[in-house]
């Protein structure tokens, strides 16, 4: 950001090691110890033109199918498949949104992957069926490092007649290290300290060459042969940096120049392979040396094509590692965090950074990975994280549940709500992602996007926009019933009753009771919405409406993106539905800009509200040509005009148009119209008498 408001951005395209310095001058060095010095330069204008001009060049992001849009449950720690079927059944009692289940390492035979325990997990194919007639979706993980020591195990068998495993630097055959699998028939001492449960427990385990050219044919097929026993959604590819749970390999890396450089970047540990594998291994034609940042990304590429020939559908890929243009494969989560109030905040930073980096589909784990949240930030975090992209409860091994039925009816109560208002917003997010398909633009931005002229917003990290349009101000604070909200110069509007805000370019302290989190609209958009249900499949039956929220021009516009939620490359083919808003003062059109989907079910226009209208009332009101008067209300206090009870096609262009009652003690403008009309007579004969 240049002082005039003016912004640039710069890629550095390298994959070694690196660190970077930030001098405040302001400067940054780059330290990188291999590879080519590719520079890429940005010009903007602004921060949205930068992130756009980026996304072009590296490649744009995947379209989320729409059901990962909803509500989503994980835990590394079910232990057994009783406790999937009562958490599931517990959410939908509770009439608690979920779109998706997941099953962490624990439905595994020791932690192996293409293995479902029999056992504690027995019946899960079967579950699996049965939820999505309920309309859930199931979403399995897999890591990348095979286990070497069970007899009979076709993933490591038929990797090696493949030759599809990275090859030690010193020796040419396959590198061990240690990962999740175990031995068989081995009781674990989870007493013992985490290095030598490494050592007494963990199988040799090896880690696949993504790069291979059999790759594709290996990770695919054992995919697709996998779907056939457990019918997934989607896959989630985690420990692909590749993790290691030794330093390299099993013995340890040699003294080579690539393990020990002259230099070494402030990484974590002593060495340069510290948590992962050594440096010289080889992946078919590349020394790990130059590719390891590339590993969680080759691994998405592979992944979302077989996700995708194994459900026929668009599927979902979420990867903990990523590297540039791993946005058009894959999302994101920020990993391993804690539960502890810094966590919210820190959250924020990392969604905004990803959308800068061209992964918008991300999101913390929500009420936090390690130890065990209060009730109260566990509350704070649903709220915040139902304005995450990738909205996911998630929590690790040995810690007590998180979910939104674990803390109590009046929790459960709380979570509604905001999980209700995730699910009427989803069709604005899911049009945001085709923009960002589109266009390369940010779902998340932080208000410096919008307003770049503005310093103030420079700063401004604890709060975030949906687009241009949606103001999102959390709670990032134990024991606060208000938040401190910035509004830039703009008309906004409070979201939940259409209220105008009065200030402008200042901070404004704004109520945040425990069960809310404040939202506000900018003028001049249009927003689409959609009544909640249980999961989106149900969901996108019922009515879509509008909010219409007026600018200083007294006009406002926006649109809507529609399609089946889930066939491949819709955009590519034109399989789609793209409505067009627009409105003034006067009334509301919807032009049909695309009409490549139809289906018979789709949903309807049920009701529209308007926000910023400068009237005591509405006289009159028609729609396409009839009279609907009756189909209206105006709030006086709020300065909102609703109408409702609507069945307008999705698929088929719309006309409004209303007249509008003056303030009180000047008429309608029909009225002023008529007088107006009346009294120019009376001037020009005045005029004529006086001359």
């Amino acid at each position: 950001m240049e002082n005039d408001g003016k912004a640039h951005g710069v890629l550095l395209m390298n994959s070694n090691a690196m660190d970077v310095a930030l001098q405040p001058k302001p400067a940054i060095t780059y330290r990188t110890i291999g590879g080519i010095l590719d520079f890429y330069v940005f010009l903007g204008p602004n921060p949205e033109d930068v992130v756009k001009q980026y996304t072009e060049t590296i490649g744009r992001t995947f379209l989320p199918p729409y059901w990962s849009l909803g509500f989503q449950l994980s835990r590394w720690g079910y232990n057994k498949i009783e406790t999937v079927k009562g958490l599931v059944a517990n959410m939908s009692k509770h009439n608690l949104p979920q779109d998706v289940q997941f099953g962490d390492i624990d439905y595994m035979i020791r932690m192996k992957d293409f293995t479902y325990d029999p056992v504690n997990f027995k019946g899960l194919p079967d579950f699996v069926r049965s939820i999505r007639k309920d309309g859930l979706r199931y979403i399995i993980i897999l890591d990348p490092a095979i286990g070497a020591n069970d007899t009979g195990y076709r993933p490591y068998d038929w990797g090696n007649e493949l030759n599809v495993f990275i090859k030690d630097g010193d020796t040419g055959e396959n590198l061990f290290g240690k990962v999740w699998p175990t031995y068989e028939n081995v009781k674990i001492d989870e007493s013992l300290p985490w290095d030598e449960k490494t050592r007494l427990y963990r199988q040799y385990a090896t880690f696949l060459d993504f790069f291979h050219p059999n790759i594709s044919t290996y990770w695919g097929n054992l995919i697709q042969d996998f779907y056939k026993t457990i019918e997934f959604d989607g896959l989630w590819i985690d420990m692909n940096e590749p993790a290691n749970f030794v330093k390299g390999r099993v013995n340890g890396c040699s003294k080579n120049k690539w393990d020990y450089p002259p230099y070494k970047p402030r990484i974590i540990g002593n060495i340069m392979a510290e948590k992962t594998v050594c440096m010289n291994v080889r992946q078919t034609d590349n020394l790990h040396y130059n590719v390891h940042s590339l590993y969680g990304w080759s691994q998405s590429r592979v992944t979302l094509e077989a996700a995708r020939k194994s459900t026929g559908k668009r599927s979902l890929v979420i990867s903990r590692s990523t590297f540039p243009s791993s946005g058009k494969y894959a999302g994101h989560w920020l990993g391993d965090n804690n539960a502890s109030w810094d966590q919210l905040y820190a959250s924020i930073i990392g969604m905004l950074e990803f959308n800068l980096f061209g992964v918008p589909y991300v999101g913390a784990d929500v009420c936090g990975y390690f130890n065990h949240p209060t009730s109260e930030m566990c509350l704070r975090w649903t709220q915040l994280g139902a304005f995450y992209p990738f909205f996911r409860n998630h929590n690790g091994f040995g810690y007590e549940a998180q979910d939104p039925t674990a803390f109590g009816d009046e929790f459960v109560s709380k979570a509604r709500k905001v999980l209700h208002t995730r699910y009427w917003l989803i069709p604005f997010l899911y049009t945001l992602f085709y923009e960002a398909k589109v266009y390369g633009s940010t779902v998340v931005r932080s208000l410096m996007h919008e307003f770049p002229e503005d310093k103030t917003t420079w700063d401004i990290d604890r709060q975030f926009l949906w687009g241009s349009i949606l103001l999102i101000s959390p709670v990032l604070d134990e024991g606060k019933t208000s938040v401190e909200v910035y509004f830039p110069e703009a008309r906004w509007y409070d979201y939940y009753t259409g209220k105008e805000v009065s200030s402008r370019k200042k901070y404004v302290s704004v109520d945040a009771p425990l069960d809310h989190i404040p939202l506000h609209i900018r003028g001049g958009y249009i927003l689409p919405i959609q009544e909640p249900a249980n999961n989106t499949v149900f969901s996108r039956k019922k009515p879509m409406g509008l909010i219409v929220a007026l600018g200083d021009n007294k006009k406002a516009e926006g649109e809507l993106f529609w399609d089946d939620g889930e066939s491949i490359d819709t955009v590519e083919n034109e399989k789609y539905l793209l409505v067009q808003f627009s409105s003034d003062e006067s009334g509301l059109k919807f032009s049909v800009v695309k009409k490549g989907y139809t289906d018979s079910n789709l949903p309807n226009f049920g009701f529209v509200s308007v926000y910023g209208l400068d009237t005591e009332g509405i006289e009159s009101l028609n729609i396409d040509g009839k009279d609907m008067k009756t189909k209206s209300s105006f709030d006086k206090d709020n300065k909102v005009l609703k109408i409702t009870e609507l069945s307008l096609s999705i698929s088929e262009a719309h006309s409004f148009e209303w007249t509008l009652a003056s303030p009180k003690g000047t008429g309608s403008k029909l009225q002023t119209l008529a007088v107006a009309s009346l009294l120019i007579p009376l001037i020009v004969s005045f005029a004529f008498i006086k001359e």
